[in-house]
């Protein structure tokens, strides 16, 4: 499949891949900044964004799909970074392929994924539709996010409910959420009740790594992350505490700012 693909800024390339549900528009948090010194190009994966399908797939197209993108545009060597079930993707992506990788970022992602979110309420679902069509409306406006927000599902994928986060989660979390198609949906629900665990794999990976945390994630667990992080021989670990699954967007500043550090001194080896 041909994938719709966002490229910016010149430069050794970072291959970025968003998570479920996303489209390459999320990773702006990232591509922004980055594009200044490196060369992002971030795909729409199948199903999600502008990379549209009616056919029912698997999860192991996606890496199909990003190989055949690697060829495309002759990736020899480049970087990768995942957030979430895009961490994943490039987990497998190093493993099938890790002559190609040069360093490896992972963004609130685990080779055993684990959650702690509990059961969604009717009252969940409403709080969440009223608080995210205000939100578009009128992104971070203290008294929706006061009086919807914090009632919502939002509280289990951010910690701080600030105006930039619901800002982030109006210009970008909302269309990709409606983007993202019953397809996918299908073939990660498909691919969770089988139970994903790669942690045995992980001593084939050698490429420095770098995996970020958020300590309040419902989606995939701090813990869950760290063990990942244990099991990789070159990985350096952080998280963040007071912020849950879409930290990025929490407190973009600081988790840019540790990006960079890794990156020079990934490039000073």
């Amino acid at each position: 499949m041909d994938l719709s693909v966002e490229i910016k800024g010149k430069g050794v390339p970072i291959l970025c891949l968003h998570g479920h549900p996303g489209n390459n528009r999320c990773l702006s948090v990232f591509t922004n900044h980055l594009s200044q010194k490196w060369q992002t190009i971030a795909p729409d994966l199948r199903g999600y964004g502008k990379s549209r399908t009616a056919k029912q797939f698997q999860m192991s197209e996606h890496l199909e799909d990003l190989e055949k993108l690697i060829e495309l545009y002759k990736l020899e060597s480049c970087l990768l970074l995942g957030w979430s079930l895009g961490g994943i993707l490039a987990l497998e992506l190093i493993l099938r392929q890790p002559e190609r990788f040069q360093g490896l970022v992972l963004v609130a992602s685990a080779a055993r994924p684990r959650s702690s979110h509990p059961a969604i309420t009717k009252l969940d679902l409403f709080y969440s539709a009223i608080a995210g069509i205000i939100n578009y409306l009128k992104p971070g406006w203290q008294w929706n996010i006061d009086t919807f927000g914090k009632r919502s599902l939002f509280r289990y994928i951010i910690q701080q409910h600030t105006p930039l986060a619901y800002n982030y989660l109006a210009t970008e979390g909302t269309t990709a959420y409606l983007q993202t198609s019953r397809q996918a949906e299908a073939a990660l629900n498909l691919a969770l009740k089988s139970g994903y665990n790669r942690l045995e794999d992980l001593s084939q990976i050698q490429v420095p790594c770098l995996l970020l945390a958020g300590a309040e994630d419902r989606h995939i667990t701090a813990q869950s992350s760290l063990e990942t992080a244990q099991k990789l021989s070159n990985c350096q670990w952080r998280c963040y505490p007071e912020t849950a699954h879409l930290f990025p967007w929490e407190i973009p500043s600081q988790v840019l700012q540790d990006i960079d550090e890794w990156l020079v001194r990934l490039s000073n080896k």
